[in-house]
């Protein structure tokens, strides 16, 4: 999927309607602003809005996500591709979730392992702040969720 295209996809469906963006907007309850964004490519429609958006400019969803019209013969290949895309994307969020997830929990256990070492090499200091009884809450509390995210998905497969 081609934001780009999508967005000119729609752009051409709505002149066919003859709407203006202010018109789409009403009738989909949103902004004109955010039509204007779709059809500029810098976002796209919310999942909630895109049959309604269909509805009104008399496309089809697979049409609509593959940025042009589609005949009978080739709509079961690109109903395919786009829900490959769509799994595509959602295995890059979920991966990047994961990364974010791990470095958090790293950070915030290295501050509770560097509260325990100043505490142990410099005790007359008083390190006893709550920095590192709070990082390792944050840091179990995230391992915790990581970890049953990780259960539930291996669950699942069986």
């Amino acid at each position: 999927m081609e934001q780009e295209m999508i967005g000119k996809f729609i752009a051409a469906c709505r002149k066919e309607k003859g709407l203006t963006q202010m018109q789409l907007a009403e009738k989909l309850n949103i902004t004109n602003r955010a039509v204007s964004k779709w059809e500029t490519g810098k976002s796209m429609p919310d999942v909630s809005l895109m049959l309604d958006l269909c509805n009104i400019l008399g496309i089809t969803v697979n049409e609509l996500l593959s940025g042009e019209r589609i005949t009978m013969e080739d709509y079961q290949k690109r109903a395919e591709e786009n829900l490959m895309d769509l799994q595509a994307k959602k295995e890059k969020a979920k991966g990047e979730y994961n990364s974010i997830l791990k470095v958090l929990i790293i950070t915030f256990s290295s501050f509770f392992v560097l509260n325990m070492v100043l505490n142990y090499f410099f005790p007359e200091t008083n390190f006893k702040d709550p920095l590192g009884l709070s990082s390792l809450a944050v840091a179990a509390i995230l391992l915790v969720k990581w970890f049953f995210k990780i259960y539930g998905e291996f669950r699942l497969s069986l």
